[in-house]
């Protein structure tokens, strides 16, 4: 007996391969969406997606499934939407005013505000159950389970889609919609792709159309987890390895030379990262490269082409290291004015397309000590690990290509459009003495997307010790 098929409504944004490979680990063969009789015909359908609300509404109106995509939802037949693909249900988004969405579920999507919160939201979260759903009939009816987000926007539940309202989340003091459900229509705001072994249960609920169970949790608040990620540094003369790295929230993998090479020419990390995202269902991230380049032929290839070719092989985000430094130099002498995407830089290519929740900025700061805080116009004075011989005072300056060549600046990519920071503080790398509290504290002062503090860790102490003195940080979550 032949597999189920289910037909891929793949807008050309983001890791559809995750989804493919999730579905193809649970039986099921996956077939793209090439022309309206295919959402016509379809028994199953999934409307994945992320990044730019607009640019998905376009993609859906240029190609005349605007129409075919209503019906077929409105008819009750099995869909599910999985993050941009939910917000698409709704009469629009903030992101994009004045851009009709689908118009299905009453509401408007938001974006978090950045006042108390890191924003994007990303990493992993529970979900408040208030209806009985196929996608818990895997689940252990007393689970609290725990899911991966990754987002900027978000509906918010209220008394005209409360009909429709499967599962909230909280984050910070928002509380808004993780889920909704109306019959076989479901939609989520989370990946359950990439929610590990809790996700694949989910979408195989969905998937048989398996009898609903209600969760034991309907009114417990959630709150966001913190995140353990696993880096993986490589060279292209080293043997790749796939391996799963277990227990890791998030894997990411950083070509060290890539600085060397030609990024699409890069073959075996292309192949690590196609085998990974077969076996693992947790978010990859892939760094080192990523920039527009000329190949020996002459063509020219933009780092959004770049990029694309690692989210087809799996990649869920793109770390940004030198070129990140020179764009944000750019941006700070005024030359960042373009309007063709393809003369922006790498970091607005890439969150034009994907949105800022695909682009992480890897920056390598080591600290050179001075006498005193008047020594230097970024000069600090060090409050929780001083120099190896007591210096007390340092400012940070961030390393580029493979740390072969240092540059003087602040950290200061967010405003062209990346959505995480990547803080690998140098003194500390292999040292497994801890991290450098005052840098993390400094960078999460400057900006409001979130942190990843990478560098120092040598036991299990070390992490708990990071994730509670940042809680005291003047700054956001």
């Amino acid at each position: 007996m032949p597999n189920p098929v289910v037909h891929v409504l793949d807008y050309g944004a983001g890791n559809v391969r995750s989804l493919k490979n999730a579905l193809h680990a649970l039986g099921y063969n996956s077939v793209d969406v090439e022309r309206v009789e295919d959402i016509e015909n379809a028994s199953i359908l999934v409307f994945p997606g992320v990044g730019n609300f607009a640019q998905a509404m376009s993609f859906l109106t240029t190609h005349n499934y605007v129409d075919a995509l209503k019906a077929y939802i409105l008819a009750n037949k099995r869909f599910m939407g999985i993050c941009l693909g939910m917000q698409t249900l709704f009469e629009g988004s903030e992101e994009c005013p004045g851009v009709p969405g689908l118009g299905i579920v009453p509401g408007l999507v938001a974006k978090f505000p950045s006042e108390n919160l890191a924003v994007p939201h990303i990493g992993w979260n529970g979900v408040s159950a208030h209806q009985s759903s196929p996608i818990f009939a895997h689940l252990d009816a007393s689970t609290d389970p725990t899911v991966y987000f990754v987002h900027s926007f978000r509906a918010s539940p209220s008394t005209v889609n409360k009909s429709w309202v499967l599962t909230t989340t909280n984050y910070g003091a928002f509380e808004f919609i993780s889920a909704i459900q109306h019959g076989n229509v479901v939609a989520t705001q989370f990946h359950p792709e990439k929610s590990g072994a809790v996700g694949l249960q989910m979408l195989r609920g969905f998937l048989e159309g398996a009898a609903p169970i209600t969760l034991a949790n309907a009114t417990s608040p959630t709150q966001l987890r913190k995140r353990v990620i696993a880096y993986a540094h490589y060279s292209n003369s080293l043997q790749s390895d796939s391996s799963f790295l277990g227990g890791a929230d998030e894997i990411a993998f950083l070509n060290i030379t890539s600085f060397r090479e030609q990024p699409l020419d890069d073959s075996p990390m292309l192949a690590v990262l196609e085998a990974s995202s077969a076996r693992v269902f947790v978010p990859l991230t892939v760094g080192g490269g990523i920039r527009g380049y000329t190949d020996a032929t002459k063509r020219r290839w933009s780092a959004l082409d770049v990029a694309a070719r690692y989210f087809r092989a799996g990649a869920d985000k793109i770390s940004i290291g030198s070129d990140a430094v020179d764009a944000a130099e750019a941006y700070y002498a005024g030359a960042s004015q373009s309007v063709d995407i393809n003369e922006k830089s790498s970091i607005e290519q890439i969150s034009t397309v994907y949105g800022r929740q695909a682009v992480v900025v890897s920056v390598d700061p080591r600290r050179v000590y001075v006498d005193s805080v008047d020594a230097h116009t970024a000069a600090v004075e060090l409050k929780h690990k001083c120099g190896p011989q007591g210096e007390r005072f340092c400012w940070y300056q961030v390393m580029v290509k493979g740390g072969r060549e240092g540059r003087a600046m602040d950290v200061a990519c967010e405003a062209l459009g990346a959505g995480e920071i990547l803080l690998n503080c140098v003194d500390m790398d292999g040292q497994n003495d801890g991290y450098d509290l005052d840098l993390i504290c400094l960078v999460k002062a400057a900006v409001t997307i979130p942190v990843v503090a990478s560098s120092g860790a040598g036991r299990p102490s070390h992490f708990s010790t990071v994730f509670a003195y940042v809680r005291c940080c003047p700054s956001r979550s």
